[in-house]
């Protein structure tokens, strides 16, 4: 199985470089989620192209990603403005992301390879001396390859594309709950039990632990955005 995981694809081999669209799309994203662009604010293509010395072609991509999060409503003839999402639009975003990944972490339990589990423990340990570093960004990317590796050893194509395109949807809110203190080596305590129920090959015990993990991390993006 092939899948497409952007900055850090572990099943493809080295981390693959990022788009300037993605690279984009994740300051914008940023950006908004902390309240440095507000809402109704308007995006200028044409701005924003020369603030980031870029063509217009990726500008408008990255917008366009952004729409698919809530982060910006694009209108006809009027351009993009800063959008943000409803508690309970981001509430419902996150209780899909936990159903989907806890079905990935549930089929990986009883289908991932020898080879398949090894890498997980891999990634696994590379979080796990990232902590200590306290690099959230360089976390973040390499905790996308976890959670893929995880898609992968599903094996099931349909089910990891479904699951990639909500992630995708929800990254920027995923990412913006790194940035509380201690956030990191929370996270991997509860990858921790995701890992152990998987390898032990536990399907209840793998599908309850990482639907917990992900309630926990909208729980942590609520905590940061009201800390803002």
């Amino acid at each position: 199985m092939t899948l497409l995981v952007g900055e850090h694809d572990v099943l493809r081999g080295p981390p693959q470089r990022k788009t300037r669209a993605e690279e984009l799309r994740a300051q914008l994203a940023d950006d908004i989620v902390r309240g440095a662009l507000a809402p109704g604010q308007t995006l200028d293509e044409m701005d924003l192209a020369r603030r980031f010395g870029v063509s217009r072609t990726p500008v408008r991509e990255a917008i366009r990603q952004l729409a698919a999060s809530g982060l910006v409503d694009t209108r006809p003839h009027r351009g993009a403005v800063v959008a943000r999402p409803s508690h309970e639009r981001i509430l419902g975003m996150f209780e899909a992301m936990a159903e989907l990944e806890a079905l990935c972490a549930g089929k990986a339990a009883e289908r991932m390879t020898p080879a398949e589990r090894q890498t997980l423990e891999t990634v696994h340990e590379e979080l796990r001396v990232l902590i200590h570093s306290g690099d959230p960004q360089r976390y973040h990317e390499v905790n996308e390859a976890f959670h893929a590796a995880i898609y992968a050893g599903a094996h099931n194509d349909y089910l990891a594309e479904m699951t990639f395109a909500t992630r995708t949807r929800v990254q920027p809110f995923r990412r913006a709950q790194f940035r509380l203190l201690g956030r990191l080596a929370k996270s991997h305590v509860e990858h921790d039990q995701v890992v152990e129920a998987i390898l032990r090959g536990d399907r209840a015990g793998a599908f309850a632990a990482m639907h917990a993990h992900i309630i926990t991390v909208g729980e942590e993006y609520e905590a940061y955005a009201k800390s803002l």
